[in-house]
């Protein structure tokens, strides 16, 4: 379980200094239907003939990696920072304490 705080202190690289940056996850944005390969893979697709195009099945990774879209608060300027693989991610949720006693 990866737990990362919502805003976070770092770098930016446009205002050449430490600054706070507001956290969030990046997610694929939806794919275009007028990109060449989509134009191309619909026309071969159409007719008679069944799927044309080999469709991959042999999946080998079980996660993905993670990728932080950090915003600077004061410029709005954007980067992403990639970390480790996991299963279970987590933003800005409550910090384990030490000591606790589980509660049942």
């Amino acid at each position: 379980m990866v737990n990362v705080p919502k805003n976070r202190r770092t770098y930016c690289k446009k205002c050449k200094k430490h600054m706070n940056h507001k956290v969030t996850q990046y997610k694929a944005g939806k794919a275009s239907l007028y990109t060449q390969g989509k134009r191309r893979y619909d026309r071969k697709q159409m007719g008679y003939g069944g799927q044309t195009k080999p469709i991959f099945r042999k999946k080998a990774k079980t996660t993905k990696k993670i990728v932080l879209r950090m915003e600077c608060t004061d410029c709005k300027f954007r980067k992403q920072l990639p970390i480790k693989r996991c299963k279970h991610f987590e933003l800005g949720g409550d910090k384990k304490r030490k000591g606790q006693m589980i509660q049942f």
